[in-house]
């Protein structure tokens, strides 16, 4: 598995997380228990603490996501695009090991794949006012 295909685990089990209002350990341990083959040390460690930290930092994550999405309220926004939004921002806050402009790429093609015909627009929006404040702030 690569880290492409670690992110996209990881954004289908937050929006599992979001849809059943399942714990991070209960969407964690189904992905285990229902994987045919034992995962990289590197991309179980990578899927483990994105999910427990989209989870943890879920307040956070959506306060920047009301903000800069302009007018939209969290319960308004498709889950999938919300589960894509916030993987790419807890890794833009808290995975320095993955550079800012390569999180919005990946969170775009996320889009493209599994989200409606303008969602990657939407989500490009959002995030690329995002990244302009974070910009700034260092």
């Amino acid at each position: 598995m690569s880290r492409k295909s670690a992110r996209e685990e990881v954004m289908k089990l937050v929006y599992q997380i979001i849809m059943n209002k399942s714990s991070s350990e209960e969407a964690l341990q189904d992905l285990y228990e229902n994987q045919e083959n034992e995962l990289p040390f590197e991309e179980k460690e990578y899927i483990d603490s994105c999910v427990t930290g989209i989870v943890k930092n879920a307040d956070k994550i959506d306060r920047y996501i009301e903000e800069y999405s302009k007018g939209w309220k969290i319960n308004r926004i498709s889950k999938v695009d919300l589960a894509i939004m916030r993987l790419c921002i807890y890794e833009m806050i808290e995975r320095p090991d993955v550079p800012n402009a390569a999180a919005i790429n990946e969170a775009i093609e996320l889009a493209k794949k599994y989200s409606g015909e303008k969602s990657s627009v939407f989500i490009n929006g959002i995030l690329g006012n995002i990244i302009k404040v974070m910009d700034k702030d260092v």
